[in-house]
């Protein structure tokens, strides 16, 4: 059997979706999840978390350069931008780097101080670390705060996942795996678990198929949560969350995993 990491991204964006990955990594459904450090109650949710991950489970850093909620630095960081502006911007060189080294930085000594050790990994909500003018931050900032920690690179065998989405995250993943290649760092194998959200009612049908062709030690994503007003009011996007939750705390997704011929481990 192959292993892989199966990770819940987006822990402390709401109570809603922290419970959920709770529950999930409490059933042995999980066995990685990213960590948002400017999500409220961080300190309280990163004990409830620690209280009940299994022993092997990773918690990881999830770098929050977009999105509704508020940096840990200086507000005028673009944070309530989505992620086509900051792309743009990166591309551009109209990133004021100074600002965003600033807030990495936070966001790393806040998981310290919540979780009391270094994130095992980092990756970037909606894949913003792979950006041009921030990937080398993220990876300086890593090799400051948490040396030996690896760092999320976003391809695999097809692409990232499903669909155009799927061959975009890959592409803006070449520069990262350069970057990591250069500096020594460790990194992900493989990668998967991108797909159209508009087609998350499916999500049953869909999750076999980022596991096809992925070698041993590959990593997928995943976004489960139960919906509650906190998480309507910074996420437009909820509902595939609940979809992601179901299949995952069912009995079709075990069943699949060993279709596939692969364990969590």
């Amino acid at each position: 059997m192959k292993r892989l990491i199966l990770c819940a991204d987006d822990y402390a964006l709401a109570p809603g979706v922290s419970r959920a990955i709770r529950e999930l990594a409490a059933a042995g459904r999980l066995n990685a999840t990213s960590v948002m450090t400017p999500g409220p109650d961080l300190a309280a949710e990163a004990q409830r978390l620690i209280a009940v991950a299994p022993p092997g489970f990773q918690i990881g850093l999830h770098l929050t350069l977009t999105g509704g909620l508020t940096p840990l630095t200086a507000p005028r960081l673009a944070m309530a931008e989505g992620i086509g502006s900051l792309l743009m911007r990166s591309h551009l060189r109209r990133l004021d780097r100074a600002e965003v080294a600033a807030e990495i930085a936070a966001q790393m000594r806040a998981f310290i101080a919540a979780f009391g050790a270094p994130p095992a990994f980092v990756d970037g909500h909606q894949h913003a670390h792979l950006l041009p003018g921030i990937r080398d931050l993220v990876v300086a900032a890593a090799e400051r705060h948490a040396p030996g920690a690896w760092i999320r690179q976003c391809s695999g065998p097809g692409g990232a996942g499903t669909g155009l989405k799927g061959q975009v995250i890959a592409g803006l993943s070449r520069g990262l795996r350069r970057l990591l290649a250069r500096h020594g760092v460790p990194t992900n194998p493989a990668f998967s678990g991108a797909y159209d959200f508009r087609q998350a009612s499916n999500f049953a049908a869909i999750f076999p198929t980022f596991l096809t062709r992925l070698p041993d030690a590959a990593l997928v994503m995943v976004h489960p949560g139960h919906v509650d007003e906190a998480l309507r009011g910074v996420d437009p996007v909820h509902e595939p969350r609940a979809h992601e939750y179901t299949y995952l705390a069912g009995d079709a997704f075990p069943a699949d995993l060993a279709t596939a011929g692969f364990v969590l481990a």
